[in-house]
């Protein structure tokens, strides 16, 4: 049985007691192998998830392939590389894009983003217009929203690139091809009925919580809890609660 530390009635439990308890929680091998096995499944690292199950012996939640055409697919995207990137997924999940929407012009309104990039260096807006009026305007009257990014993206074509105002210079910024490949990634997993989250990212958010919750305690003992530095920012109470992790 592992060594507890008690503190008398009404007395604060020190840094070093909680720190003991916390020391005295030990997850066993299995859990911790299930757990990063988890997050290399999910964050798509294929060879190292491949690696990982012959060292530690364990069976992948998941086709090893399906991790690697995942890769595959991601990886275009943050390249820029929007037209092979729906070509991987109508290969991989025919009826992915047909059964989300949003996420198909959400596809399909980067590969615009990129052709305007491409525009901006060759002064030529054609390519762009016609994809434009080809595959965008015929999806946009179905959704308010779908409307209102193709305008906008569209205004992309109206100023020089070094005048472009920050909310559109943001559209050509690499984050957006990285949030993209985020949805893809989590949409894949959804339709592979595997939740989009790692389980230690989970965890993580869970402490937050907890910690966030016992810093609005009116208990001065919950209150004590030291603070652990996650590296996240959120006011206080807007962390998830666990069951929505």
């Amino acid at each position: 049985m592992s060594a507890t530390v008690s503190t008398p009635a009404g007395t604060m439990p020190s840094s070093r007691d909680w720190e003991k308890k916390v020391d005295d929680v030990r997850p066993s091998k299995s859990d911790m192998n299930t757990m990063v096995m988890n997050y290399l499944i999910i964050g798509g690292y294929p060879s190292a998830a491949k690696k990982f199950a012959q060292e530690a012996g364990i069976q992948s939640q998941i086709d090893l392939t399906s991790i690697e055409k995942r890769n595959q697919i991601c990886t275009s995207i943050h390249h820029g590389n929007i037209k092979s990137a729906i070509e991987l997924i109508n290969d991989f999940e025919p009826e992915l894009l047909e059964s989300h929407p949003s996420l198909h012009f959400a596809l399909l309104r980067l590969q615009l983003i990129e052709l305007i990039r491409v525009s901006m260096e060759d002064n030529d807006i054609g390519p762009a217009l016609t994809f434009a009026q080809d595959y965008l305007a015929p999806r946009a009257p179905q959704y308010p929203e779908f409307l209102r990014d193709l305008e906008h993206t569209m205004a992309l074509l109206c100023f020089p690139p070094d005048q472009l105002s920050p909310p559109l210079a943001k559209l050509l910024d690499p984050d957006m091809r990285k949030q993209v490949a985020s949805l893809v990634n989590e949409t894949i997993l959804q339709s592979q009925e595997v939740f989009p989250e790692p389980k230690v990212k989970s965890l993580v958010r869970l402490r937050a919580w907890v910690e966030a919750k016992a810093a609005q305690s009116e208990s001065e003992r919950l209150r004590s809890i030291p603070h652990l530095d996650l590296g996240l920012v959120a006011p206080r109470g807007e962390f998830p609660e666990p069951s929505k992790l």
